[in-house]
């Protein structure tokens, strides 16, 4: 398939390929709903709808939603039983994404987690990855991880890098440039991060992280800006040309992908990766758009998956 470079091309490709089925955990939120019901509008998802049933069909009614269109399981627990059975339709395939509606981020990642019915996959890492278009680049733009893994050693990153680019390679990045992100440009051992950075691009170049090429480490402008590469004498294949800005920790990651939302034009989509299924955890202020496009990632992810 060609790149998909906006998420424009991402939602027809999600038609292209859906629908898929989310099971939404705790579905009484307006914005929530409005992404599901263009979703399924557009023909890229269908939804089962689990919570408090009265006050879903009460948010229906209020954006004037044919509720007919949605199968409704009427779970009226608390937050960790609606999640439970929200994420056990995905675990026995009666759904093939999970969704966070209204509903504690803490409470929905336990029900992932849960051994019976949760999404465990192995010991693999859950990770969490920012899809950012922007204006005036050329490219969908990664970043990772924003929000699960605080501080991660190298072992983490290296499965937060090999998450990341399972999912740039979903969106047709047939060798996705990885830059392991950090203040400065030289390995500095009074700085963790640019040891890390130096091993992750090691472990590239002897075949250890495959699918991609890594390096670092590389400052933020060296791995956006081919013009501040060069001005800084910085020979490599990945700087100026980066598709994954991998966080040397949380904060970075978190302040990098709201600064993208908040200070720049764009449009964002956010997915959790490392599941047995494709996982849309998005913010209570995240916008609908951004709830579409993180649904519309998740089920090219899922469908990918199928394959």
């Amino acid at each position: 398939m060609e790149q998909i470079r906006t998420l424009s091309q991402l939602l027809e490709h999600a038609k292209m390929v859906g629908p898929m089925k989310l099971s939404v955990a705790r579905a009484e939120d307006a914005e929530v709903m409005e992404a599901v019901e263009t979703a399924r509008k557009l023909g890229i998802a269908t939804a089962i709808l689990v919570g408090n049933s009265n006050k879903i069909k009460e948010i229906a009614n209020l954006l004037e939603i044919d509720i007919d269109n949605y199968e409704i399981v009427n779970e009226r627990g608390d937050e960790s039983a609606v999640a439970a059975k929200a994420v056990s339709l995905v675990s026995s395939g009666q759904a093939q994404i999970f969704m966070k509606g209204l509903l504690e981020t803490k409470s929905f990642l336990r029900a992932v987690l849960n051994k019976e019915v949760g999404l465990r996959n192995g010991k693999k890492a859950l990770t969490h990855t920012y899809i950012h278009e922007i204006k005036g680049y050329d490219r969908i733009f990664f970043v990772t991880d924003p929000a699960f893994n605080k501080y991660p050693d190298l072992k983490v990153k290296v499965e937060i890098v090999n998450n990341a680019v399972q999912l740039a390679h979903v969106f047709g990045v047939k060798c996705p440039k990885v830059a392991a992100l950090a203040a400065v440009e030289v390995v500095n051992p009074d700085m963790p991060p640019t040891l890390d950075a130096a091993a992750l691009t090691m472990m590239n170049r002897r075949g250890q992280i495959k699918g991609c090429l890594v390096d670092g480490p590389l400052a933020l402008d060296s791995a956006v800006s081919l013009e501040a590469a060069q001005h800084k004498g910085i020979k490599s294949e990945v700087a100026g040309y980066a598709d994954v800005l991998l966080a040397p920790n949380i904060e970075v990651g978190n302040v990098l992908g709201k600064s993208i939302v908040y200070f720049s034009e764009n449009k964002t989509a956010a997915l959790v990766l490392g599941a047995a299924s494709p996982i849309v955890l998005t913010s209570r202020a995240d916008s609908a758009e951004t709830k579409l496009f993180s649904i519309s990632a998740a089920v090219v992810l899922a469908a990918e998956k199928k394959e």
